[in-house]
């Protein structure tokens, strides 16, 4: 087409105008072209992000996703044929446009922009030219190329723009944090064709407070089909861990429910060439591995974490010297971690308003029966004499805690607590005065008034001049206390004053001694080193000593106590039975025992609390000797036991040299000579029992041996088999030497049992180093000889079986890790991978 000539002013205007009216008719027409091609290619593209914002990719396996995003590409390519098919719309095409949207005859755009075509030197065909453009131009400014008409509604008739648009925003919103990596899971191909050599396994580890073994999951390998999705979901306890571990294969994970992901382990070691992945199972939930040519699924119901139960089983009761002891029962579906008991006052809501407590409840924590212990029976002991509530009514809750803060509480128990009883007028009044300046540090002016009258005539008091002197040290210092600290001082000055006063030294070192009692228990319970250990049980050898020294010396000045008649079942220890207790804590809190060593310190504590000073009898120095006894018969088992090991062994050094009979009986001489001592010191140990009553038995048909009979029946027998062991050994007889002393042993351990239950009989039970040591009570008597539980008794709360500690159960999970790494090993011996895999099935 000829460009418009512009001879004149006029003419160049309008030829500018017209310029710019072309290019809004192209622009326009530019639009209409690529609207339509662009809502095709937005639609496809629409349809791939809701979709995948969805799920879809996450769902489907590998093979399933390629699929996907290959009709998802090809949509897209026949949604992009109209744009790459577009042409940018042409002069000629905008200059019809402006004649359509002039509305004017004659095509005023195109006759401006046209030039003449022939007879250009016609004078008479220039001049209607010249007329025709002029009339042209009257309409320039009539131009109009339009607002765009994509005519998209011709196109998509049933509006599915708009569904895509909504699918778009509601997937949107639904993916929230995942958007990104729904989106790239269908670019995520692994495992479409699944690898000649590969392995996947799964286990659930539970939390190390529930004590279970970890749970092998079905796992995947060539030549094994996973297992059905309608499988029954695997039953464990909530906040278990999920590992999946797979082994030349990329596997990606889809989880729901209350399937977590897990933080990653900083300790965890995962084999060359394998991935681990760790999930959280908080609640019921599923988990599906893709990336193996299939998908791998299980499902999880989580057992709950229910709270424990703590209930006492007895009355809370007053021990001999003031404290009180608690015996309980607590349960738990993994363990109770730690228990205490709560106090609240009976009549808290009558006290006064404006009252200024010094002190709160005097809650203290309970023993358990061992270390996180699911079940059982325990006793606490606790000196609250000391507390301002002694004497007060209270309300006593008991609260248990479990591993992951679950709380137990027991029915509330109304009672009164323990108070310590004094004699002497001064220090009861003291008491007085201490309990009304505890309860309410504004009683301060009154408790001044009391102790200033105390001292005004200590004549009367008959004081001496150190009680005198400590009276009005106290009275200065709650003159001058200004902070509830510093009252706080007071009240246990108080205390000590009072104490001193009613019972000497005894107090200081009662005070003392439960001081280190309860810094070993303490240590027992934290683990302290064995250093730490031994320092603590000297304090309490020191403090035990000073404690039993200071009683002698308060009986002493009161003979009348001693002359009281002791109960029956009362038992009677030693000073050296004591002592040999503390000898078994600290031999088993060094040992590693610490459970132990904490429930044998709970006796001690319940036998000191109830202690009392008693006249030494004939009793005594019998008890005393029955032990030495025993002891002397416990050694000679373990010596003669050791002799036939050495019988046996020379025995078949001579088989095997045949040696002939001159040389065996030399070579068996100085075993002779071992038996025979031997024989001679039971015989003196018979002689000695024989002293104290205890004779064998001569039994008529019919008749019932007397006591002690049978045990001295058995030590004559071990005599006798001595005796022959003896002549076989003269004899050069190795095999019939051996006989003899097997029977030997077997008559010294009937005779040692037989010996032990006739003390336990004449009133000489076992001491707490497990050999007789004086009368032993009622309670006690659910034990045999050797300590150990009686057929038909509740177990219900014993302790005294072995439990696997947190020691062993370490050592068996890093067992079970080191299987489950070697499994996932690929170039293992297929034999050998089979063996592990057997050796899991079990965990």
């Amino acid at each position: 087409m000829d460009e418009p000539s512009h001879g004149t002013p006029h003419e160049a205007h309008v030829g500018a105008l017209l310029a710019r009216a072309v290019a809004r008719a192209r622009g326009s027409l530019l639009w209409e072209r690529l609207w339509p091609a662009l809502a095709a290619l937005a639609n496809a593209l629409g349809l791939f992000l809701a979709f995948s914002w969805a799920g879809l990719w996450t769902a489907l396996p590998p093979l399933g996703r390629a699929v996907g995003l290959g009709v998802f590409a090809l949509v897209t390519l026949v949604a992009a044929i109209p744009l790459i098919r577009l042409r940018l719309p042409s002069v000629s095409e905008g200059l019809r446009r402006l004649d359509r949207g002039s509305g004017e005859a004659h095509r005023p755009a195109t006759a401006i922009a046209d030039r003449i075509a022939t007879n250009g030197e016609d004078p008479v065909a220039q001049a209607l030219w010249r007329a025709h453009v002029e009339r042209a131009l009257t309409s320039a400014r009539k131009f109009k190329a339009g607002w765009p008409r994509p005519m998209l509604p011709l196109r998509d008739p049933l509006a599915l723009r708009a569904l895509v648009l909504l699918l778009v925003v509601t997937t949107f919103f639904a993916a929230a944090g995942e958007r990104w990596k729904r989106v790239l899971a269908a670019f995520d191909w692994s495992g479409v064709v699944a690898p000649a050599n590969f392995r996947i396994d799964a286990w659930i580890t539970p939390p190390v407070y529930t004590g279970r073994a970890p749970i092998l999951l079905p796992g995947l390998h060539p030549g094994a089909s996973a297992p059905p999705a309608s499988s029954e979901p695997v039953a464990v306890p909530a906040g278990s861990q999920l590992v999946i571990r797979a082994s030349g294969v990329h596997v990606k994970i889809a989880h729901d429910g209350g399937v977590e992901d897990a933080p990653p382990a900083p300790t965890a070691e995962v084999p060359q060439g394998s991935e681990e992945h760790r999930f959280v199972i908080r609640s019921d939930g599923a988990a599906t591995v893709h990336g193996a040519g299939g998908a791998l699924g299980w499902r999880f119901t989580a057992i709950p974490d229910r709270a424990p139960s703590i209930e006492l089983i007895r009355e809370p009761e007053r021990q001999a010297r003031g404290a009180l002891r608690l015996d309980y029962r607590v349960a738990d579906d993994y363990g109770v971690t730690d228990a205490q008991a709560t106090f609240t006052l009976k009549d808290e809501e009558s006290a006064k308003p404006n009252a200024h407590p010094l002190f709160g409840p005097p809650n203290f924590p309970l023993s358990l029966p061992q270390a996180r212990t699911r079940g059982g029976a325990a006793q606490t002991i606790h000196d609250l004499t000391e507390h301002p509530w002694a004497g007060a009514d209270v309300v006593m809750t008991l609260v248990a805690h479990d591993e992951v803060g679950n709380e137990g509480r027991s029915e509330p128990h109304q009672f009164q607590l323990p108070a310590r009883v004094f004699a002497k007028p001064l220090a009861r009044a003291l008491i007085e005065q201490r309990r009304l300046l505890a309860f309410d540090a504004n009683a301060k002016p009154l408790v001044l008034t009391a102790l200033d009258a105390l001292a005004m005539a200590p004549e009367k008091f008959s004081l001496d001049a150190g009680v005198y002197l400590g009276l009005r040290s106290i009275y200065y210092d709650l003159k001058h206390a200004r902070s509830d600290d510093q009252l706080r001082e007071v009240v246990a000055r108080l205390w000590e004053m009072a104490t001193q006063i009613e019972d000497g030294n005894i107090a200081q070192a009662e005070q003392a001694l439960r001081a280190a009692q309860d810094a070993l228990r303490q240590a027992l319970e934290r683990g302290a080193s064995d250093e730490e250990l031994r320092k603590l049980m000297d304090d309490l050898r020191a403090a035990m000593d000073r404690f039993l020294q200071a009683l002698a010396e308060q009986l002493k000045k009161s003979p009348e106590q001693l002359a009281r008649p002791l109960d029956p079942n009362t038992r009677v220890l030693s000073q050296r039975d004591l002592q040999s207790m503390l000898d078994r804590i600290e031999r088993l809190a060094r040992s590693g025992n610490k459970e132990a060593a904490q429930r044998l310190l709970e006796q001690l504590q319940s036998m000191l609390e109830n202690l009392q000073l008693a006249q030494p009898n004939a009793g005594d120095d019998l008890g005393d000797d029955m032990n030495s006894a025993l002891d002397e018969l416990g050694d000679m088992i373990r010596k003669q036991q050791q002799l036939r090991d050495k019988t046996f062994k020379q025995g078949q050094d001579m088989r095997r040299d045949r040696a002939p009979g001159d040389q065996r009986r030399q070579r068996l001489g100085d075993l002779k000579q071992d038996q025979q001592a031997l024989r001679e010191r039971l015989k003196k140990l018979l002689d000695q029992l024989r002293q104290h009553g205890l004779t064998p038995g001569q039994k008529q048909p019919g008749e019932q041996a007397e006591q002690g009979g049978n045990e001295m029946d058995q030590l004559g027998e071990a005599d006798a088999a001595m005796g022959n062991a003896e002549s076989a050994l003269g004899e050069g007889d190795a095999d019939d030497a051996v006989d003899s002393q097997g029977k030997a042993l077997d008559a010294m351990r009937k005779g040692a049992q037989g010996l032990a239950q006739a003390m336990q009989d004449n009133g000489y039970g076992p001491g707490p180093n497990g050999r007789p040591g004086g009368p032993r009570p009622r309670a006690e008597n659910d034990t045999d000889p050797l300590g150990r539980p009686l057929r038909g008794r509740d177990l219900d709360g014993d302790s005294s079986v072995k439990v696997p500690g947190e020691i062993d159960a370490q050592r068996a999970r890093r067992i079970l890790e080191e299987l489950r790494r070697r499994l996932g090993e690929s170039f293992r011996p297929q034999l050998e991978l089979d063996y592990i895999e057997r050796l899991l099935k079990g965990f």
